[in-house]
């Protein structure tokens, strides 16, 4: 093994940096930086995705916006979380075979897998201690969900959900089978834990990204996801019919329907207001009482108003609409190089498993950016940079760092 890593620390680095990000946040970071000196120091080949150029106009806009807005000391972290971007040049450039990028999708499984046990034991002393203190557990729960290794709910949701689909699509679409039986079992507590976030968000993108990935499996099976919601929803594990049904139906201030509607608003008059550049990297919590719907004269005592809880209303309002269409250029152009790529490609070919787990969480993490600021923290954005940069290190030619999709990588 180590001469292993001697021979090419560039990718068992960036490999553990990949893996590191649903366990612990200041790993990832120590590993991915320990990955990049290694691509420094070994003069590796950098790959070049062709999503850089709208990558770059969407750092530029972010760093107009902090220098207009007139608060650059309070918006430097957004332009230091411009770091955590380069995981999806050091995924491209350290990967280069179907082989490698199964690993580190067997790894990331196990890691996800270790995360949701960790958060099953979470759930079930939350509920004995709601029982013990008397508390309805919905009201109690709902305020203390699990966080598994990360560092918040939200986090542990969209986790869960990228590592759902990526070993969906192995099981499904791949066509080596010796790790399947491994994989569904990973799979188990993954899916509980998932139902256990109480994420709606999550589970509506989980749920869009699994039909893309059944539709291309067996088309026919699609027809069965309708039935087996209504089925859970009938057995209701966990609660989760009233937590689903709270969508609809919410549970008064308990919650955040109402919430994020005001949400909305603000930032609807936010980009009025300043279309162009937005009211800067970091300002929307620190100006959003300026922006309050029409007859709310104050804040709501309680509610959280440090983001607006939607990525494009977000980044519009933040930085604003050009650099908000820039980040979903970024995306849009993942999309069509993979499904580009998808339609040039052998039917049997392993490489399409990776395009079509790419293209899958993508549209989980569109979806479910509709509700949640999921681009912006630190371990998820890496974790979705990883699954594209996977997707473009199978596609990008090994010797043409700047190339357009074109030829696999060897398997």
């Amino acid at each position: 093994m180590l001469d292993h890593f001697r021979k090419d620390p560039l990718l068992y680095l960036a490999g553990a940096a990949v893996i590191a990000t649903s366990l612990s946040i200041a790993a990832f970071e120590i590993l991915m930086g320990a990955a990049l000196v290694a691509l420094i120091v070994d003069r590796a080949r950098l790959r070049v995705p062709p999503v850089w150029i709208p990558l770059a106009l969407f750092m530029f806009g972010t760093i107009v916006s902090l220098a207009a807005s007139g608060h650059a000391r309070e918006g430097l972290p957004q332009v230091k979380k411009f770091y955590i971007y380069l995981m999806l040049f050091l995924v491209v450039s350290a990967f280069r075979s179907i082989r490698q990028i199964r690993w580190v999708a067997l790894g990331w499984s196990l890691a996800a897998a270790a995360s949701a046990v960790w958060g099953m034991q979470q759930f079930f002393r939350k509920y004995e201690k709601a029982r013990e203190t008397h508390q309805a557990f919905y009201n109690y729960y709902v305020a203390n969900r699990i966080t598994g290794f990360a560092d918040h709910w939200m986090t542990l949701g969209g986790e869960l959900m990228i590592a759902l689909l990526v070993i969906a699509a192995i099981v499904c679409l791949g066509t080596d089978r010796r790790w399947t039986l491994w994989l569904l079992a990973l799979a188990v507590p993954v899916s509980i834990a998932l139902e256990e976030t109480w994420t709606r968000s999550t589970w509506l993108g989980g749920v869009c990204g699994g039909l893309y990935l059944i539709w291309f499996w067996r088309r026919w099976a699609v027809l069965a996801v309708p039935a087996l919601i209504a089925v859970l929803l009938l057995i209701n594990p966990f609660d989760i019919r009233e937590r689903a049904m709270s969508a609809f139906s919410p549970h008064g201030k308990t919650d955040s329907n109402a919430h994020r509607e005001e949400l909305r608003d603000i930032g609807w008059k936010m980009i009025e207001a300043h279309p162009w550049l937005g009211v800067g990297p970091e300002q929307v919590s620190k100006q959003y009482q300026n922006y309050l719907p029409a007859g709310m004269q104050h804040p709501k005592q309680g509610e959280y108003y440090g983001h607006l809880e939607n990525d494009y209303i977000q980044y519009a309002a933040e930085r604003g609409v050009p650099t908000m269409l820039a980040l979903m250029w970024v995306i849009g152009q993942a999309l069509f190089d993979f499904a580009r790529a998808l339609r040039t490609l052998p039917k049997g070919a392993e490489v399409r498993w990776i395009l079509h787990a790419a293209i899958a969480v993508t549209i989980a993490m569109l979806v479910s950016g509709f509700y949640s600021w999921n681009l912006n923290g630190s371990a998820l954005l890496a974790m979705y940079l990883a699954v594209l940069g996977c997707g473009y290190a199978a596609i990008l030619p090994s010797s043409n760092s700047s190339a357009s999709p074109a030829e696999p990588a060897r398997s």
